[in-house]
């Protein structure tokens, strides 16, 4: 085994957030303070030690890296497997995640109110089952950490939210499920007929059903993920989930959440059905057009701003799906690229947006006139990162955007 597969730094890196988490949510309120600091310092620790590992690589290493197999048990005579592993696809979105869950730790320190230490012992936690969801490479594996994502998410919207937040997190929780249930039926029916739960002996085992069957097959699949992107017309969730949750659970539900429904569509839907993917590929071009311009007709008219934020992040998953099922190699570089690009400048955009509602509490657009002229630094930070988000020439967002166009 080579040396850079032979410890267990995966699971560290996704079940080391998960127990501190739990850890800090053990405070009780009166040591929130050391609670957060805690949290703060865990989250910078495994950005470190991501970092260290992730990026010092050797050169000829290619493929599946760290990679971590084992059985786990068997679900009605299936075998699930422990199976984690860094690729080329998952590495820089697991990056994403460990640095933007510190920065957002810092952003919202003194945001949260009171019971502040049990969102931050949430936020770990979640991150925990982001990296897990993107490490996992049985099928199974992976929805269970999919399902496991939901429970912290419900909680920061639903606790520490806005007025509405028992809708927004209700409604982010049967979106979600409602599309999980059908993949989970999917899901058991290829199993069975490939009798695992592996993507390529799942992909085999497609290659023999009638064609009808893969793409009843594909829509299950597509539709849980479409919802997690989200696509038009299943995005309705998202603009009360974004306005609604506290800072933090924007920033990290636009810059890593949302990914995973492109991740999943490139990971495992397309390679297991690659012809029903193929007829599939106008239909999901067309929602990712009216998504692209739904998002952004709709961001031009708010008033609040946080919601404008919210509806362009349905613009741009629109352009990360188009350029998926283009199916061109420079079109699905450029959707990659954007689902970074999206992560970066989106996030950074809430935790600015997070910023101004802190001071003045309201998320009118039109309170904050004249902020240049009292906040000139924060002025700067905010033009830079919107121009990324547009996608001007010489900005992050302009790659992204003109390999999707290209390709497409």
């Amino acid at each position: 085994m080579t040396p850079w597969m032979n410890d267990h730094f995966l699971t560290f890196l996704v079940f080391a957030p998960v127990l501190w988490g739990l850890l800090v949510l053990c405070f009780s309120e009166r040591l929130a303070k050391l609670a957060k600091l805690l949290a703060l310092m865990g989250s910078i620790a495994f950005l470190a030690i991501g970092l260290g590992k992730l990026l010092v690589l050797p050169q000829e290493a290619s493929g599946l890296l760290f990679q971590e197999k084992v059985f786990l048990f068997s679900l009605v005579n299936l075998p699930v497997e422990y199976h984690l592993a860094a690729d080329g696809l998952n590495l820089w979105l697991v990056l994403l995640t460990l640095f933007l869950t510190p920065l957002t730790l810092l952003g919202t320190w003194n945001s949260l109110g009171r019971r502040s230490g049990p969102a931050f012992g949430l936020f770990l936690m979640l991150e925990g089952g982001i990296l897990g969801a993107f490490f996992a490479q049985d099928l199974f594996l992976f929805y269970l950490f999919w399902e496991a994502m939901l429970l912290p998410m419900y909680f920061l919207i639903g606790v520490w939210g806005g007025a509405e937040r028992k809708y927004a997190a209700n409604k982010f929780l049967l979106f979600t499920l409602a599309g999980s249930l059908l993949w989970l039926v999917a899901l058991l029916y290829l199993a069975g007929k490939a009798g695992s739960f592996a993507p390529g002996v799942m992909a085999q085992a497609a290659q023999g059903l009638p064609f009808q069957a893969q793409a009843w097959l594909f829509a299950a699949f597509t539709l849980a993920f479409a919802v997690k992107v989200p696509l038009f017309p299943v995005h309705t969730w998202l603009p009360d989930a974004h306005v609604q949750a506290p800072t933090a659970g924007s920033v990290v539900l636009a810059g890593v959440l949302l990914k995973l429904g492109g991740y999943g569509l490139l990971k495992f839907a397309i390679p297991i059905f690659p012809a029903a993917a193929l007829a599939f590929a106008k239909p999901l071009a067309i929602l990712s057009v009216a998504a692209i311009i739904y998002g952004a007709l709709v961001a031009m008219v708010q008033d609040d701003i946080k919601k404008l934020v919210a509806y362009s992040s349905v613009s741009h998953m629109g352009f990360v799906v188009l350029g998926i099922v283009s199916f061109t190699e420079v079109g699905i570089q450029g959707a990659i690229l954007q689902m970074l690009n999206h992560g970066v400048s989106t996030g950074a955009l809430f935790l600015l947006v997070g910023f101004l509602y802190d001071r003045a509490h309201t998320r009118q657009i039109a309170a904050f006139g004249g902020v240049a002229h009292r906040m000139p630094v924060y002025t700067a930070f905010f033009m830079v990162v919107t121009l990324s988000s547009i996608g001007l020439p010489l900005t992050n967002g302009f790659v992204g955007e003109f390999l999707i166009l290209n390709g497409t």
